[in-house]
């Protein structure tokens, strides 16, 4: 035993009291690879009715699974403290679907599934949910709920129970299955604070956004910018998804023409690209970007201090994106762009949302696009889903 507890603690696995558990560098952060799985295999504070797939466990997040029904709901809710999801959909659903061999999610529904996987998380111990990066750029509106939750996306601390997914396509309709994966989770120890003092040292220390950026500008995450010259790719800075395109199933890599789902975008002659608001549109960052091993990031969804409109339904850059460390050399972010209401002009080099980074509690044993970990968007230009052929 004592043995065992050596090896342990060299790996970074042994608490202050002796028990196993992902612990290292620091005490509190976001947890790495290797410290989901310490949750899944040894506290079992991540469950699932299904075992978990060792290509789930991604360098900072654990990729969630449908479960085998859905439920088509009126409309978006969360349950607030005095109720289960189980409970407001006593009221709210409309049917319930049988997905586990495949089932269509129409464009423009909302619809409520059960994850496969479930928590029984310790003291200190919450969550957070995100879209997969396929997911934000098929235009599907994916967000976590918990029983009792008043907040998308956020799982507080000690949370015991389901785990459920809100799915509403918005361009195209999907094919999904029992197991399909939407979403993704990232797991917090304590709740460390992330200053704009922090960023900047990390800023003058990694040069994690281009390099081009001042002390003043950064406040409440980095800024990052959009593209619409489009120089590196001679004149193409994006996509725009067709309004009456056909049917995407969920599964398929490299399946479908992009040409059957999109349309490319071209930098305009002259001023800046004009957002219609019934519209959906791929971009690209203008600055390249890295996470180093050490964090991971997250774009702000919406800031309506740079317009109106909301940028990258699907925030998390895992440990690794576009960083020498795991064979990148910045990558761009690639930017999921929807305008509110009214047609909005954005041009060249306009700050479109701001990344934060946030530590990890040690450094991840598989880094993004490196290390055998699937990562399809390491050494990223202008990139649509994983879907397309882009040929």
């Amino acid at each position: 035993m004592a043995y065992r507890n050596n090896v342990l603690a060299q790996q970074g696995v042994l608490d202050e009291v002796g028990e196993e558990s992902e612990v290292a560098a620091h005490s509190t952060g976001i947890l790495p690879s290797q410290g989901l799985e310490h949750l899944v295999r040894v506290t079992k504070e991540i469950q699932a009715i299904d075992t978990i797939q060792d290509d789930q466990f991604q360098p900072a997040s654990l990729d969630l699974r449908l479960g085998p029904v859905a439920y088509r709901v009126r409309a978006s809710f969360l349950p607030g403290k005095s109720a289960t999801v189980e409970q407001r959909l006593e009221d709210l659903a409309m049917h319930k679907m049988d997905i586990s061999e495949g089932g269509v999610l129409e464009r423009g529904c909302v619809y409520i599934v059960p994850l496969l996987e479930h928590l029984n998380l310790r003291h200190r111990t919450s969550a957070m949910g995100n879209p997969k990066s396929s997911t934000g750029r098929l235009d599907i509106f994916t967000r976590l709920i918990t029983d009792h939750g008043t907040e998308f996306d956020r799982v507080r601390e000690q949370y015991k129970g389901p785990l459920y997914a809100e799915v509403s396509p918005r361009t195209f309709s999907v094919l999904v299955r029992k197991g399909s994966r939407l979403s993704q989770i990232r797991i917090r120890r304590g709740n460390p604070l992330t200053t704009d003092e922090a960023l900047r040292r990390l800023q003058e220390e990694a040069q994690v956004i281009g390099s081009d950026i001042s002390e003043d500008d950064i406040r409440n995450g980095l800024p990052v910018s959009v593209d619409v010259r489009g120089d590196a790719f001679g004149g193409l800075i994006g996509y725009k998804a067709k309004n009456h395109a056909g049917l995407i199933d969920i599964d398929k890599v490299r399946h479908y023409d992009f040409r059957d789902f999109w349309d490319p975008v071209h930098a305009p002659r002259r001023g800046g690209l004009v957002l219609d608001p019934a519209d959906f549109y791929i971009l690209g960052s203008r600055e390249p970007v890295k996470v180093p091993p050490t964090h991971a990031a997250e774009m702000i969804a919406y800031d309506t201090l740079v317009g109106e409109f909301r940028v990258h339904y699907a925030g998390f850059f895992d440990p690794g994106f576009g960083h020498p460390a795991a064979g990148g050399e910045g990558s761009r972010a690639v930017l999921e762009v929807r305008s509110y209401e009214v047609p909005f002009v954005i041009e060249d080099g306009q700050v479109v949302g701001r990344l934060t980074y946030e530590r990890l509690t040690s450094q991840p044993t598989r880094l993004y696009g490196a290390g055998g970990v699937k990562s399809s968007y390491q050494k990223q230009g202008i990139a649509l889903s994983k879907h397309f052929r882009m040929e």
